[in-house]
């Protein structure tokens, strides 16, 4: 069933980006300089991805001054992300509709990652957890966006791979694709996403 939303909103990383390895490394960076043990991938996945880095470190209970050291890790590390298969071709295909991300990572690092892959030109707004007081899975993030793009959130589709996404868009009464997650529509790669939605021609 073809769907027509009124703009579509992404989660960054998991979505577009698998970024799970350098954000791991850039945290056990952070956790060794404030002695606490590194954890493993496998945990950092199940306990921790898609949260805030603040509350990461609330969760583990390490000082927020970690959040900088963290941050500063990762642009060492950000040769490891890369860019999932057919994210640029899908992001093209869906060129009639609105969209914009709504990320936990913090602006810095999320346009540098944008810039990296040159996504920019595939979105109208960008809002990360900067922008807001409370990030996801509050849906403060979701309705600062729709905001900006001057549309409803019941006409808006959020797409995200966590637990988070989906909680932050159904507050905020959008309908959800999951990323591999249950979700109203599931979904396994970037390719089977335009495929869900309606062809419409460029406004421009």
């Amino acid at each position: 069933m073809k769907i027509k939303p009124e703009a579509i909103l992404f989660d960054m990383d998991g979505v577009l980006v698998d970024s799970v390895d350098a954000w791991l490394a850039s945290l056990n960076i952070a956790l060794s300089q404030f002695n606490h043990e590194k954890i493993t991938r496998d945990e950092f996945i199940e306990n921790y991805w898609g949260h805030d880095l603040h509350d990461t470190l609330d969760i583990i209970g390490v000082d927020q001054k970690a959040v900088k050291v963290c941050n500063g890790a990762y642009e060492k590390n950000l040769n490891k992300v890369k860019l999932y298969p057919n994210v640029k071709s899908t992001l093209h295909k869906l060129n009639g509709y609105k969209k914009g991300i709504i990320t936990n990572t913090p602006k810095y690092q999320t346009h540098r990652i944008l810039e990296k892959f040159d996504l920019n030109k595939y979105f109208d707004t960008v809002v990360t957890s900067d922008d807001v007081r409370h990030a996801k899975p509050d849906p403060e993030i979701v309705f600062k966006a729709c905001k900006l793009l001057e549309v409803k959130p019941g006409g808006t589709i959020v797409v995200g791979d966590t637990k988070s996404d989906i909680e932050a868009g159904k507050a905020a009464g959008c309908t959800i694709i999951g990323m591999n997650i249950k979700a109203d529509y599931t979904i396994r790669k970037m390719s089977e996403l335009s495929e869900i939605f309606e062809t419409i021609k460029h406004s421009q």
